[in-house]
């Protein structure tokens, strides 16, 4: 477990890091020299008893979940897709995009089900999964960590599954979006047992956060 004296909070790399440190600074959470640019991984306020963690997306709720972090900030998206042991205490509102299902505009199929039994790129295999059982579907699942986009493009799947904001990168590849899986916001979590011992701290925090949001 993290340290008694500190609360450590795991924030994400990338679009929702700014965001996150933006709302946190808000309420007083922040440090010197806390950048996604920073080359240090953790970076401490003493005075506050505050760390910072700063990491890959897809690896926040295992630092929340194994207490490496007391609380971290990430989509709904990773949460579904991690199936981590954690608390989800609010939603943050911000980074709202849709987990979706597309295919080449010229290989579209007649309904959803057409697609059974063809394979599908995806960074969401757990969460794809899941969403094609529910509809009587088998497919088979490529994980894919890069450009989810240039799967059904060199013929390595007749689809993706992907996040998608504003669908300007599957006009651009010509794809088309068949069907919307999910769709996700940035949310608090926190380790179950830090929820606990630290739940004065970590209460404040939440309940200054909803004020700002």
């Amino acid at each position: 477990m993290t340290d008694e004296q500190y609360l450590t909070i795991a924030l994400p790399k990338g679009k929702l890091f700014g965001l996150s440190a933006d709302l946190l600074k808000k309420i007083g959470i922040t440090a010197e020299g806390l950048s996604e640019k920073s080359r240090k991984l953790v970076i401490t306020n003493e005075d506050l008893k505050i760390k910072f963690i700063i990491t890959k997306t897809a690896d926040v709720p295992t630092y929340v979940e194994y207490g490496a972090a007391d609380i971290g900030i990430i989509g709904k998206d990773v949460i579904e897709e991690s199936g981590k042991d954690i608390y989800e205490l609010l939603d943050m509102g911000f980074g709202k995009c849709r987990l979706m299902m597309a295919v080449p505009k010229d290989k579209k199929r007649a309904c959803l089900a057409d697609y059974s039994h063809t394979r599908v790129a995806t960074k969401f295999p757990h969460t794809a999964e899941k969403f094609f059982v529910s509809r009587g579907m088998q497919m088979e699942y490529i994980k894919l960590n890069g450009s989810i986009e240039l799967g059904p493009i060199v013929g390595l799947s007749e689809s993706i599954v992907d996040i998608v904001e504003t669908g300007t990168t599957l006009r651009e590849n010509n794809l088309e979006e068949i069907v919307t899986i999910s769709e996700a916001t940035a949310r608090l979590i926190a380790n179950r047992v830090s929820y606990k011992l630290k739940f004065e701290r970590i209460n404040k925090l939440v309940e200054d956060l909803k004020k700002e949001l």
